[in-house]
């Protein structure tokens, strides 16, 4: 009687109640069994998630899991693509015999040799360049020069590629990246073992203004799409220059500008920086350090893309406003190395101006300016 009063489901649930109980049973008794599977598993994701972030493999990097579009190239570039050898820190130097330093005898009284930001200021008689030789040979750099020769200009490659081959960076690895509207008119030029030579097809511009002020927006994209993956460190330098000593590592840093030989000594008021408050390359009154040459400044790959960048988003916004710069690139640079100082500069005597006298302090003639009609060269 009580069976017909329990509803129509509750009685198939009733009858079936026997073999719910035995599947719930078996459940009860693997699910300790299946916990502990989980466990390992949990366990097992997490100890190989461990291994990969200590070991660091490569396929699944940060920079390789980004869409391209968001990629920051200046993250991506403080740490340099090329490899790096754990090895050389263990590396001795060879005995080498040089004079000893003192703290109370400095080797020049004459010049400055230290920015107010802690940067030395390279001049002769400050360094040996044994000792300099002897630990950058064990890094095995790679340097980069870039350099323009354009129009007329092709007519200074011999003489700037054969002084460069001979007096820069002797001894070390170097690429020259040779930018031309005229390849075929080239020099063929036996180079030293260590240094290769590229020539890199460039495009022509009716203004040489246009192709100065270029240069800045073509070097930072070669090297966001090439020499980043080729080079540690990278200078731009012009091409109607010789050298006619050595100019060695005691240039690589990782920011470097070289002082102008034409302003060394001026007060800040009377150098040729852009004043005009809607450039870009404006500097305020009362501001500005040294004036650099942008015939010759450089430093690693990283702050090179950084400047170049940077200086050529200042010429686009300023012919957008429809505004020239007073020097033009240098007007550019010189703005960005008062707010970015550079972590070495060249004396005067690494960009020596040919029409000047040279003082005393001056001791060597580095590089130099050749002599030109620049209305003839230029148009």
């Amino acid at each position: 009687m009580q069976d017909l009063a329990v509803p129509v489901e509750h009685k198939e649930r009733k009858l079936n109640s026997g073999n719910q109980t035995r599947r719930e049973d078996t459940f009860v008794k693997k699910l300790p069994k299946v916990m502990e599977i989980k466990k390992a598993h949990v366990l097992g994701v997490i100890l190989t998630a461990g291994i990969i972030g200590y070991f660091g493999i490569p396929h699944i990097s940060r920079t390789a899991c980004q869409p391209v579009g968001q990629v920051d190239l200046y993250k991506t570039f403080s740490v340099l693509p090329r490899q790096t050898d754990l090895d050389e820190t263990f590396l001795m130097l060879p005995r080498l015999s040089y004079p000893q330093p003192f703290v109370d005898k400095p080797q020049r009284t004459d010049v400055l040799l230290m920015s107010p930001w802690l940067a030395p200021i390279v001049w002769e008689g400050t360094f040996s360049r044994d000792i300099l030789n002897a630990q950058y040979r064990q890094k095995n750099l790679v340097v980069g020069v870039a350099t323009f020769a354009v129009k007329k200009y092709v007519r200074f490659i011999e003489g700037f590629i054969g002084s460069a081959n001979k007096f820069f960076l002797s001894g070390h690895r170097v690429n020259f990246y040779l930018f031309t509207d005229h390849p075929e008119k080239v020099p063929s030029m036996k180079l030293d073992p260590e240094k290769r030579l590229f020539i890199i097809p460039v495009q022509n511009y009716s203004r040489w203004q246009d192709i100065s002020m270029n240069r800045m927006d073509i070097i930072s994209s070669y090297i966001r799409s090439h020499w980043r993956y080729e080079v540690d460190y990278l200078y731009s330098m012009d091409i109607d220059v010789q050298l006619f000593e050595h100019i060695g590592v005691e240039i690589i840093d990782t920011l470097v500008g070289t002082i102008s030989s034409w302003q060394y000594t001026k007060p800040r008021e009377s150098n040729s920086y852009e004043r005009r408050p809607e450039s870009r390359a404006a500097i305020p009154s009362g501001e500005g350090d040294f004036y650099y040459a942008a015939s010759f400044y450089g430093g690693s790959i990283s702050e090179v893309y950084k400047l170049t960048t940077a200086c050529f988003k200042g010429v686009t916004e300023d012919r957008a406003n429809g505004i020239e710069a007073k020097w033009h690139e240098e007007s550019h640079l010189n703005k960005y190395l008062v707010y970015h100082k550079p972590t070495r500069l060249l004396s005067p005597e690494y960009y020596w101006d040919e029409e000047l006298i040279r003082p005393r302090i001056v001791r060597v003639k580095r590089l130099s300016s050749v002599r030109k009609d620049l209305k003839e060269i230029r148009f």
